[in-house]
C-alpha cells in the first residue's frame, strides 16, 4: 500500500490523530502492519477469544453479537468502517473479546500486534495519550451510569434496558429476548410488558416477533421514550 494511502487510512482512527506526517512517515516505515480482506459472512473475532492484536476495520461493515452471561438473550447490531475492535480489550484484567465480529460485507483490516501498539505508545506521545483518551472516555462513560436519572415509568426501563445492551446508542438492533426474560430484567410483569412492547411498536419505534425485537432505529426509540 503507498504510504499517502496509508496515512490516509491510520488518520480515519483516533489512535493517529493529532500525529505529524514526519510521525505518519516514521510508522509506516517502521510498524509491521497487517492487511487482509475477507468476504461477507466471515467470522472475524469470536466472544472469548484471546486479544493480541488491534483490528482495524478500513471499509465494510460487521456484524456485532454480544450475548448474556448465561446465554438467555443477546443482541445484535452493525458497525461501519472506520472502526476498532476492542482496542479495551488488549490490557487489563481480562484481555478476550466481550463481543462476536462478523462481516456483513465485504471488509478489509488492518491489524496491528500487542508489541507493536506498546512500542507505539513508547514512541510517540501522541499515540500514547490518544489510546488514554479513549480508555479515559470509556470510563467516564460507564462511571455516569449509576447517577443518570431513575426511569419513570416501564417504558424508560424498558428503552433503558435495551440502551445498556447496545455497543452504540444508535442505528437499528436487533434483541433476541423472550418476553418472560425482558419482564424479569426490567422487573415488572410480562403482561405489562406486552403491553409496553405493542404499544410502542404502534406508534412505529419497534417491530414484534416472536422472541426477536427489532428496533430500526435507537435513537428514535430513545427520543420517543423521552
Amino acid at each position: 500500500m503507498a504510504s499517502l494511502q496509508l496515512y490516509d487510512q491510520l488518520l480515519q482512527f483516533p489512535l493517529f490523530q493529532g500525529m505529524s506526517r514526519g510521525d505518519l512517515a516514521q510508522v509506516a516505515a517502521h510498524t509491521r502492519f497487517d492487511f487482509s480482506k475477507h468476504p461477507a459472512g466471515k467470522t472475524i473475532v469470536c466472544e472469548d477469544d484471546s486479544c493480541r492484536q488491534l483490528h482495524f476495520l478500513l471499509n465494510g461493515s460487521l456484524r456485532v453479537e454480544t450475548s448474556s452471561d448465561d446465554r438467555a438473550y443477546r443482541v445484535v447490531e452493525q458497525m461501519q468502517a472506520p472502526y476498532m475492535l476492542q482496542p479495551e480489550a488488549l490490557f487489563g484484567l481480562t484481555q478476550r473479546y466481550t463481543h462476536t465480529y462478523i462481516a456483513a460485507t465485504d471488509v478489509n483490516f488492518v491489524t496491528l500486534a500487542k508489541e507493536e501498539v506498546v512500542r507505539l505508545m513508547d514512541q510517540f506521545l501522541i499515540f500514547r495519550l490518544n489510546l488514554l483518551g479513549l480508555y479515559a472516555t470509556q470510563s467516564q462513560k460507564q462511571l455516569r451510569h449509576p447517577w443518570r436519572r431513575h426511569p419513570k415509568d416501564l417504558t424508560e426501563r424498558i428503552v433503558r434496558f435495551f440502551t445498556m445492551h447496545c455497543i452504540y446508542p444508535a442505528g437499528p438492533k436487533t434483541f433476541y429476548i423472550l418476553m418472560n426474560r425482558l419482564a424479569d430484567e426490567v422487573g415488572d410483569s410480562r403482561l405489562d410488558v406486552s403491553r409496553s412492547l405493542n404499544d410502542m411498536q404502534r406508534r412505529g419505534v419497534l417491530i414484534l416477533h416472536r422472541g426477536r425485537i427489532e428496533i430500526p432505529s435507537l435513537e428514535l426509540l430513545i427520543q420517543g421514550a423521552s
